[in-house]
């Protein structure tokens, strides 16, 4: 397996460990459920320094990504960052990702940079896929992965704890854009306000070399906030509850951007043609068959897992589900799942079936809070 920049701190801090898109990743220090109330009340900080990382800029570069991202790149500001997805040939999603705009002072006149932020599971295949699709343009493409060390630090006292290790005044960076600049003394630092857990805070994006030095500052600086160290199975619990999609589970290639609920990144009329725009076109006007929806269980303990058949009262499959978890806060099991569309509406009941137990469940709207 692969290790991250920080795997002496994990270790150190006793993670338990285990193997996440070939990399040795901590899943949890305490428990899942302590590290996400840490973050949906207070701070954690998370190793993502796994994730794939991509330059891309030239003459050309601006017009090479609105032809293959399924978002509208041309609406990028220099600092703006942009969810989207990379769709195939077939109408399903080789990766989703994230674009941010760069500063052009590493560039040539009239050329664009942009960084791609992608799935550490899909790393080389977004690459081979960039590369095959930018022959004949003015581009430079450099896959910074691997030396390119990434933390998030989420929760709604993230930019009190670390606002001492930066002169970026992090209250004024919009959700979506970043700055560059020094953090916690290492330069050529980028802190973006993406995030996946759906309460608030930052994106690091440092040197391998620096991330150590960077983790250490900011548990330091965060003690005061009861920072907590958090792994990937507390972010799983706090992207679900928000109801955002994780590729594996609820995108794939095989899903379409439409049916996944990912259609307000879909610009079908953005004036430049990408992988597929006539087979989404098609769904839009004629319609969806299988929708992505949002289910709770209020009346059952037991936790819907990923491919577990879905059916309707009757007994038909209808659907599958693709994520599923205890709602730490919630306290009450919940998950999405492809359904066949007419069972898509809210309050329809739905039945999951683990083992020999159909498990009764409702639709409701996403995020679950």
């Amino acid at each position: 397996m692969l290790s991250t920049p920080l795997i002496d701190r994990h270790i150190a801090l006793g993670a338990k460990m285990a193997e996440f898109a070939g990399y040795n990743m901590p899943i949890s220090y305490t428990s899942i459920t302590d590290e996400h109330h840490a973050v949906r009340n207070g701070v954690g900080i998370f190793d993502v320094s796994h994730m794939g990382e991509f330059i891309v800029k030239g003459k050309d570069a601006t017009q090479f990504l609105q032809s293959i991202t399924s978002n509208d790149v041309s609406k990028l500001a220099i600092g703006d960052a942009q969810y989207s997805c990379l769709p195939n040939a077939k109408g399903g999603i080789v990766d989703d990702l994230l674009v941010y705009r760069l500063d052009e002072d590493m560039c040539a006149a009239g050329e664009q940079a942009y960084m791609l932020v992608v799935n550490a599971s899909n790393e080389k295949k977004d690459w081979r896929w960039i590369k095959r699709h930018s022959k004949g343009l003015d581009l430079k493409l450099t896959n910074i992965s691997a030396k390119t060390g990434l933390i998030a630090i989420q929760g709604p006292k993230a930019a009190i704890a670390i606002q001492k290790l930066t002169d970026i005044a992090l209250s004024e960076i919009p959700y979506y854009s970043f700055k560059k600049g020094r953090f916690a003394g290492c330069d050529n630092v980028i802190v973006s306000a993406t995030g996946y857990t759906g309460s608030g805070g930052f994106e690091i994006y440092a040197r391998n070399k620096d991330i150590p030095k960077i983790w250490d500052k900011v548990m330091k600086s965060g003690v005061k906030f009861d920072i907590k160290p958090c792994g990937l199975g507390a972010r799983d619990t706090l992207r679900l509850e928000k109801g955002f999609c994780l590729y594996g589970n609820d995108i794939d290639d095989k899903t379409s951007p439409l049916e996944a609920g990912l259609g307000w990144i879909t610009k079908l009329n953005k004036g430049v043609d990408f992988p597929s725009i006539e087979r989404f076109r098609k769904q839009k006007t004629d319609g969806l068959k299988r929708k992505l929806v949002g289910f709770k269980l209020e009346s059952e303990r037991r936790v819907p897992r990923h491919g577990y058949t879905i059916e309707s009262k009757r007994g038909a499959i209808i659907g599958v589900v693709t994520s599923g978890t205890h709602s730490p806060s919630l306290d009450l099991p919940l998950g999405t799942g492809y359904v066949k569309a007419k069972f898509a509406l809210p309050d329809t009941e739905i039945f999951i079936v683990a083992g020999g137990k159909r498990l009764t469940a409702k639709v409701c709207k996403v995020p679950f809070l």
